[in-house]
């Protein structure tokens, strides 16, 4: 099991389930010569404390019927709530692997579990509950948004994403200074949690400090 990026431990995630998803997002974000995936960019814990806020339980969504398939337009349509979602999902797909392979799908191999996801956003695995693909996306959408998002939410840790894309993060009252420049701004990125920890200074204005990047080179994750 990953060590938490910041310390605070699993809220709603059971350890089954972590093993799952560990190995689950480093396949949709894998480590490469770019730097790390998405399990080391502490993407499950972004998962853990999405699920266990407002968004998991649905707390601010008409939950009464009638439950039909609704457009991709029309949202999110299910009578389960993404903690069901992924409590209930997790379980089925580890019978399906027990079932198949004798062994849930943390234990099977890379290119078996490759092969299971790539089934799942198939909709291939006819699974109990609900579409093997409902479930996929949902997976698939918590990924990006924990590899992406700022540090504060458990995941992009050491702003590996951030660095990827050369996001610098929190907006800094440098931008000014280069009004009408044609040059690349790079810095090193700064998240609302650093500003919250007191790492990165700010100005009189309130905007955090930027440290520019001097190399013109592409850097990584």
């Amino acid at each position: 099991m990953s060590d938490n990026p910041i310390g605070a431990s699993y809220v709603y995630l059971v350890e089954p389930e972590i093993r799952f998803l560990e190995a689950a997002v480093e396949h949709l974000i894998p480590t490469d010569e770019l730097g790390p995936g998405a399990r080391d960019a502490g993407v499950v814990v972004y998962i853990d404390r999405a699920l266990s806020s407002q968004w998991g339980v649905h707390g601010r969504q008409y939950r009464s019927g009638p439950w039909m398939e609704g457009t991709p337009q029309q949202g999110y349509q299910s009578r389960f709530t993404p903690q069901e979602v992924y409590r209930i999902a997790i379980r089925e797909i580890n019978e399906h692997c027990r079932r198949e392979f004798d062994r849930p799908f943390a234990q099977l191999p890379d290119d078996r579990q490759l092969s299971l996801l790539k089934q799942l956003e198939k909709d291939e695995i006819q699974l109990p509950s609900f579409s093997s693909k409902f479930f996929f996306d949902i997976l698939w959408r918590n990924t990006e948004e924990g590899y992406f998002s700022d540090p504060l939410y458990g995941g992009n840790r050491d702003k590996v994403g951030w660095k990827l894309l050369g996001f610098p993060g929190v907006p800094s009252g440098q931008y000014r200074e280069l009004v009408g420049s044609h040059e690349p701004y790079r810095a090193e990125p700064v998240s609302i949690l650093d500003i919250q920890t007191g790492k990165v200074p700010l100005d009189a204005e309130g905007f955090p400090k930027h440290v520019i990047v001097k190399n013109n080179g592409t850097g990584g994750r």
